[in-house]
């Protein structure tokens, strides 16, 4: 399935979100899709590091969202939401 990944960045004061990258990938299913949406929070060049990520499928619906936690780190930590 054909997916985009969105990361971004969450403004404490008024949870305000600013999109700090976006790939759009193929995935199997959402478990593949999950797993290559915290590789790339670790690995993708990005202007800051993300707050959390969303992923959407082809039409725009979102299938998965979390917050990220120790996102440099290898483990990937996440928080489903």
């Amino acid at each position: 399935m054909k997916i985009v990944i969105e990361f971004y960045r969450i403004r404490p004061q008024d949870d305000a979100h600013a999109v700090v990258g976006r790939e759009t990938e193929d995935a199997a299913d959402l478990d593949a899709a999950i797993e290559r949406a915290l590789a790339l929070a670790r690995t993708l060049d990005m202007p800051q590091r993300p707050d959390a990520l969303t992923i959407t499928d082809a039409q725009g619906r979102r299938l998965y969202s979390c917050t990220l936690v120790n996102v440099s780190d290898n483990t990937g930590t996440h928080r489903h939401e």
